[in-house]
């Protein structure tokens, strides 16, 4: 019994001075020990790899929403000087400015990074002709030449509409819908391809007026279904050369019927009383919601 008290004394001290031992030195755990150092030691670079690799996302996507900004704004300027020589005629110029400017940014979205931060860098672009849509319509900022190159008759408060729900509604398709979505092709491209094609070829051609509103003609509203269609088939298309966008004859379906519904609804007399700019992107919400 004494020599058994001896042993399990000797034995508790044992175990005692190797519970003290740090872990880097207990010869009962050294795998466990270097594990340890080697997981804490590879955590720092990745976190580090992570910030730089945000970082870089955050100034890429900076640099391309400057340049489409740029880009946006040179072709105002550019429009703004055809409409002080008075190259085109007031309304061809108008929707020159209507078609080119949505489309030519358009352009710009496969360009950003697949980062959340994104659509909203990219949005900023459209965002800023919202603000200056309201300087103009309000008259705090005075500028005639470009008050002559968006609005129908050269005032200057006409701006608070059509030229704002514009820039309002490629602000929202880019923040909300982005470029993976086919509702936001159509409706850009029904907006600016499709109504703008409309209002340049019902002018010059649309001698037969449609029997339910006399201010459209056929010419027009056919244009119109043709123009937001093929703009939406070269976007999906163009979107799809960057792994966007998926090719198929079911999303070509429902661009043509989103087109269809755009061109009727911007025949109707309401599209008149309200404005296109806000009937078309609506009804191809709408309609791109139940097709796609």
């Amino acid at each position: 019994m004494e020599t058994h008290l001896v042993y399990s004394s000797v034995h508790l001290c044992t175990l005692r001075s190797f519970s003290r031992l740090p872990l880097t030195s207990s010869p009962l755990r050294p795998h466990f020990a270097r594990a340890g150092r080697g997981v804490r030691l590879r955590r720092r670079p990745i976190m580090g790899m992570a910030a730089i690799s945000l970082e870089s996302t955050l100034v890429h996507d900076l640099g391309v929403s400057a340049l489409a900004s740029g880009v946006a704004l040179g072709l105002l300027r550019f429009f703004e000087e055809l409409a002080k020589r008075g190259v085109f005629e007031q309304k061809l110029n108008r929707k020159l400015v209507h078609i080119s400017v949505g489309l030519v940014f358009l352009l710009f979205w496969p360009f950003f990074s697949p980062g959340r931060c994104a659509p909203f860098f990219a949005a900023f672009a459209p965002g800023i002709n919202i603000i200056r849509m309201l300087l103009l319509g309000s008259g705090l900022w005075k500028n005639d030449a470009m008050v002559k190159s968006i609005s129908r008759f050269g005032d200057y408060r006409e701006l608070l509409k059509g030229p704002l729900y514009y820039a309002c509604t490629i602000t929202l398709a880019t923040s909300l819908l982005w470029r993976t979505s086919p509702i936001a092709i159509a409706l850009i491209c029904n907006l600016c391809a499709g109504d703008g094609v409309a209002d340049i070829v019902g002018r010059r051609f649309g001698n037969r007026k449609l029997p339910y509103n006399p201010s459209k003609s056929y010419a027009g509203t056919i244009s119109m279904v043709l123009a937001g269609f093929i703009a939406s088939i070269g976007y999906m298309h163009y979107f799809h050369l960057f792994g966007l966008m998926q090719e198929n004859w079911n999303t070509i379906l429902g661009f043509f019927l989103t087109s269809l519904a755009a061109a009727i609804v911007e025949s109707l007399p309401i599209s008149s009383d309200l404005d296109d700019n806000l009937t078309v992107p609506l009804t191809s919400f709408a309609v791109g919601n139940l097709v796609f």
